[in-house]
């Protein structure tokens, strides 16, 4: 395979096909937890996207001095040390979304999504690679998060942006958008029970879409092998 063709297959495994949220369904607890809000999503994607890049990357760096008997502590330690990193600056200069995403990111840690593509792939493949395919991985997640939060925002506040301030500085006051004027908060969208409501009609919607793309497909005919049949008989 080309390296043009291998990376298109990664972004396509990462976007679509193989999605950590959608298809492989890893890291869901903070997924359902957090994405109330869109910055809320945003900041626990941002920060999943940095590990999983920095661990695939130190991962395959690594690999060929880890012994087979140890290396998923030595995986999960690598993963940790990132995700200390991230901790460390996200209290620094986003404070308050630090506090809302809470237990949430340290969570990140045993994150199943990245530990499971530091043992499938970047343990096994070279640094670009790897560093390419957590990027992908990263992407897909962060874009579902995106997706739900968005959605989860617009139904239970009638808001989008919300807080966009506490990610992204001062300036961003002037992305909230307020769709529409609730009285209440719809309380269905923003606690968890929404989220998985909401998580079971996108996969739902990916299944269909798949579905239809593969039935729109040209079918390959099974090519037929015509036997001869020898007839010993004398005529």
């Amino acid at each position: 395979m080309t390296n043009s063709a291998e990376y298109k297959e990664l972004a396509w495994q990462g976007l679509w096909k193989n999605n950590p949220g959608l298809v492989q369904l890893l890291g869901l607890c903070p997924l359902l937890a957090v994405t109330s809000t869109v910055t809320n999503a945003l900041g626990l994607g941002i920060a999943t996207l940095f590990v999983l890049i920095c661990s695939n990357a130190t991962v395959s760096l690594v690999r060929k001095w880890v012994p087979k008997e140890v290396r998923i502590p030595i995986f999960v330690l690598i993963i940790a040390s990132f995700v200390t990193c991230v901790q460390l600056l996200m209290n620094a200069y986003t404070f308050v979304l630090y506090q809302s995403l809470g237990i949430f990111l340290p969570l990140i840690v045993t994150n199943c999504a990245i530990i499971g593509r530091a043992e499938a792939y970047a343990s096994k493949n070279p640094v670009k690679q790897a560093s390419f395919d957590g990027l992908m991985m990263g992407l897909g997640f962060l874009l579902v998060l995106f997706v739900l939060g968005a959605v989860r925002e617009v139904l239970g506040q009638g808001t989008l942006f919300d807080g966009a301030h506490l990610l992204l500085g001062e300036w961003a006051h002037i992305l909230r958008i307020e769709v529409y004027n609730l009285d209440n908060q719809f309380l269905l969208a923003v606690l968890p029970p929404g989220a998985f409501i909401a998580m079971g009609l996108f996969i739902a919607l990916k299944n269909f879409i798949d579905n239809r793309i593969a039935e729109s497909a040209p079918k390959k005919e099974a090519k037929s092998i015509e036997r001869v049949r020898v007839n010993f008989d004398a005529s």
